[in-house]
Order: structure tokens, then C-alpha cells, then sequence
């Protein structure tokens, strides 16, 4: 049984109710039933339907990024910098090209963090550095340069015409030109639109999704970063 939310330029009246449901058999529920039906200004309706689909699905042909190190705490990340790295770990953030939406990389990196958890700046051994939003990237790379950073963390939530894959692929280039090999700041991207596992595709090292926590962050720059 699944539930499904769409809008339809429509009125709200049984008419409508009846093209909801019309449209939900076509995708497949049956039966199907409106279980809420809303008016959404001037001519639109706001459905939710409620019904069995018969499709099934293959667990064994699923295929996603596995998280591959250990999710550590913020006492044991900064013990492991302060005792192996025994500097601290370099960090600068920012969205690049026209993308002003700073939610996800504040979230990540500011004090307050996220849903409870403190972001980056809250780990006494990082050094944060977030040049908020529409960096272009000769600055961010200029800038990770005169910081020495260890890791470069990019947000990108505009996906219009696949903007935050052609930004990340900009970035990933520039950085390969501007810095000799093994010398190159780990590069990390994070957005709800990018395929976690379009690494090599976007030239980065590692992606985060939707719902990504500072710790996940932080554990993985400790793993890669961090002779341990």
C-alpha cells in the first residue's frame, strides 16, 4: 500500500476528485482512494491518494553508497586529530556558482549544526572556514590555497538545467589544474538532487545526500585525512 501526494490544475469538486483518481490508476494503484483533497489558490487542487500497487521490488538489484567508515563521536574525531594529525584539520566550505541556498553547508559546518547535532565548528580541532554562498570558484580555490585546507566542502541545492553538475565538474577540474597531484584538498560535494555514487563521473571524492550529519562528515574526513 503506498501513499501518494500530487496537485492538479483543477478546481476542487468531485470532477477533480474523479481526474485524481483516474490519474493514480494510470500510475499503477489499484484500488485507489482520496483520503484529502485541498483547493490551492485559483484552479488548483492538492490530493492525497491512498491505494495497492502491484509492482514489486528486487532488493538484490539495489545499488547505493554504502557508508565505508566508522561513524565516530566528536570526542573520538578530535582525539584522533589532535594525537595523529597533531594540527588542526583544515576546512573550507562554500556554494559556488549562482547558488545562494546556505542551508546545507551552514548546517554542516556552523555552530549550531543541525536537528540537535553541532555543526564543524563545534569540534575544537577543525579550523572552519565558510565563504557562504555564490563563491565562484577561482575564489574558492584561491582561498582553500591561502587556508592550506585539508578538505574543500561544497553545497548545491539549484539543480536547474543540471547547474550543480556542471559546477561541481568546473570545480573538480580547476582544483586538479591549480594543485599538483596528492596535493589537491579532498574535494566533497552535498545536495538532495546528487547521485551518491557519481563520484568519478563529477571528478570529487566523496558525495552526501539528503540528511547527511556533521558527524557523518566529520567521521569521513577523519578516515581519509587522519593517519589512523
Amino acid at each position: 500500500m503506498v501513499q501518494l501526494s500530487f496537485t492538479l490544475p483543477v478546481p476542487a469538486d468531485k470532477r477533480a476528485e474523479g481526474a485524481a483518481l483516474q490519474l493514480a490508476a494510470k500510475m499503477g494503484m489499484d484500488p485507489a482512494m482520496v483520503v484529502h483533497a485541498r483547493q490551492l489558490g485559483e484552479g488548483f487542487t492538492f490530493f492525497v491518494v491512498y491505494g495497492r500497487v502491484n509492482h514489486l521490488v528486487d532488493l538484490s538489484k539495489v545499488v547505493v553508497a554504502e557508508r565505508d567508515f566508522p561513524l565516530r563521536s566528536p570526542k573520538e574525531i578530535n582525539t584522533l586529530i589532535k594525537q595523529k594529525l597533531r594540527r588542526k584539520l583544515t576546512v573550507v566550505g562554500a556554494c559556488i556558482g549562482d547558488d545562494a541556498h546556505t542551508v546545507g553547508i551552514d548546517a554542516i559546518l556552523n555552530l549550531k549544526g543541525i536537528a540537535g547535532e553541532k555543526g564543524l565548528e563545534s569540534y575544537r580541532e577543525f579550523a572552519v572556514t565558510n565563504l557562504g554562498a555564490q563563491v565562484t570558484v577561482p575564489e574558492l580555490v584561491n582561498r582553500a590555497r591561502a587556508e592550506k585546507a585539508d578538505a574543500v566542502l561544497v553545497s548545491q541545492v539549484v539543480t536547474q538545467r543540471d547547474a550543480h553538475l556542471r559546477n561541481t565538474m568546473e570545480m573538480s577540474a580547476a582544483f586538479r589544474e591549480a594543485f599538483p597531484a596528492g596535493k589537491r584538498p579532498l574535494l566533497v560535494v552535498g545536495g538532495p538532487r546528487f547521485d551518491e555514487l557519481a563520484t568519478g563521473e563529477l571528478g570529487v571524492d566523496r558525495i552526501f545526500g539528503r540528511g547527511t550529519t556533521p558527524r557523518e562528515v566529520a567521521s569521513y574526513l577523519v578516515e581519509r585525512l587522519v593517519p589512523c
